[in-house]
């Protein structure tokens, strides 16, 4: 019952706002819909942690267990603290003349079909019905990409939907290749991509086949992850459409495309005898995501966008969640699913400052924005305080995560340890080195005439300074749990 909730409510809340969408009251409706998601997030939780995985749904058409109901219940907050925060961020867009009420509409609605098909990507156990939603999900994506119908937004949305449909097309490619080999064993029908189904008879699928179907599929998806080199609709997506937009991409939707990478190297894994983690999928996954860092990194000394540079972060920071997946073994895959909760919370802590900001000083070039903590002390610390979060910086948890990475690193790679050390130093460099002048440089701008809604912001960094203290003993257990479900 709790699943049809999850799924019912955003889906819900799209047809209600596609048809009711362009009220005074449209943004209550939408943070309302997203509270209740929230609320069947966690009873979905509750159950899980209670009575462990559960299989339902006809014949099995959903699976939770702790690995992607702790994901599930990571995007039902962080889309409820966005949908918070963009109340009044689109609303002052709409006074600006940026939007009207038409694409308001377009927004709200949107925004609950991209989580309600996110949601849908997180708990189907169809790997075939995965591919499904992660496409719904990127339809819904670039319509709220071009929202600002400018001709630099509608060629991100073109970008993004280009690239993304080839990665999409590759990750189907493979799905059919894993049809192909799981058809052997467990005869044709929709039955055959149940994941469940194939996790019980990975050690018979053909190896070859397998092998072939996950270089598709980490492709396919990975471009979706934002790895490089299939990184580059990333930036564009996030500098030219709106904030909650770029809060939400980086914090979830990379976190859901990794996820269906993590269930097809379980597969592969097993199908090649792997199951200490440390084999071909493992390998690849390793490879792009230390490219990912390294490439990232350099690359943010670049930007003069702020949106962008923070893009390039989450390229950098997906790069080594992918690295320390690919590793594989307990502490690298805690250290991974560690670090994609720091991410999220912090990131998306991040863009909801940066919206702020860039809304006060009217553009998004950094030169353009000084003085934050003048001009509103609160845009400022956040600014700064995700900023100092995001580089790594103790006691807040993204230290721990990339501690536990690059330790394990050193201990069963040496040889990436300077790549990692070497990227990381260059990314904390460049970040801090243009951030610190937008919060404390000198500025002739007024003070803001009202007071930003910042509290998500606070409460993310709040959570991410806690896990940097302290892991509640539940939640590490949960952690753990989810770790050793994927090998090693």
């Amino acid at each position: 019952m709790e699943i049809y909730w999850l799924l019912g409510i955003p889906l819900l809340g799209g047809l209600m706002l596609a048809f009711w969408g362009n009220g005074r009251s449209a943004p209550e409706v939408n943070a309302l819909f997203s509270f209740l998601t929230l609320l069947a997030a966690a009873w979905l939780t509750a159950r899980i942690v209670a009575d462990g995985p559960m299989l339902t749904g006809g014949e099995g058409w959903f699976f939770i267990d702790s690995f992607n109901v702790f994901l599930v219940a990571l995007t039902a907050f962080v889309a409820f603290t966005t949908s918070l925060f963009s109340r009044p961020y689109m609303r002052i867009e709409e006074e600006h003349g940026r939007l009207n009420a038409k694409r308001l509409r377009m927004y709200h609605a949107s925004y609950q079909i991209f989580i309600g098909a996110m949601l849908l990507a997180l708990t189907t156990n169809n790997m075939g019905i995965l591919w499904v939603s992660m496409e719904a999900a990127t339809l819904a994506t670039v319509l709220l990409v071009s929202l600002y119908r400018t001709p630099a937004a509608l060629e991100a949305a073109w970008k993004y939907f280009i690239l993304c449909g080839v990665g999409i097309a590759l990750a189907l490619f493979g799905t059919i290749l894993l049809y192909f080999a799981a058809e052997k064993i467990l005869g044709s029908g929709g039955t055959a991509l149940l994941w469940t189904h194939l996790n019980g008879v990975k050690a018979q699928l053909e190896p070859t086949v397998l092998q072939l179907a996950f270089v598709f599929l980490l492709v396919g998806y990975g471009t979706k992850v934002g790895l490089a080199p299939l990184h580059s609709w990333l930036p564009d997506a996030h500098a030219e459409g709106p904030t909650p937009v770029s809060a939400v991409l980086s914090g979830l939707l990379l976190n859901v495309a990794l996820y269906a990478v993590m269930r097809s190297k379980v597969l592969v894994d097993g199908a090649l005898g792997n199951e200490d983690g440390n084999g071909m999928a493992g390998n690849l996954m390793m490879g792009f995501g230390l490219f990912s860092v390294v490439l990232a990194a350099f690359l943010i000394k670049r930007q003069t966008d702020v949106k962008r540079m923070f893009a390039y972060s989450s390229i950098e920071h997906m790069g080594l969640v992918t690295f320390a997946f690919g590793m594989g073994g307990p502490v690298a895959n805690f250290a991974a699913l560690l670090h994609m909760t720091m991410h999220s919370l912090t990131k998306s802590a991040i863009f909801f400052a940066v919206g702020h900001a860039t809304q006060s000083a009217g553009t998004q070039m950094m030169s353009g924005i000084r003085g934050l903590i003048k001009t509103n002390p609160t845009i400022g610390w956040g600014l700064m305080l995700g900023t100092v979060a995001i580089l790594g910086v103790p006691p807040f948890g993204v230290f721990a995560s990339e501690f536990l990475i690059i330790t394990t690193a050193m201990h069963e790679h040496p040889w990436a340890t300077p790549f990692l050390l070497i990227a990381l130093g260059v990314a904390f460099a460049s970040i801090f080195g243009k951030v610190q002048p937008m919060v404390f440089g000198e500025t002739e701008l007024p003070k803001l005439p009202y007071q930003p809604a910042l509290t998500p912001v606070f409460i993310h960094l709040g959570l991410v300074l806690m896990l940097g203290l302290f892991i509640p003993p539940y939640l590490a257990t949960w952690y753990r749990q989810a770790a050793a479900l994927l090998g090693g």
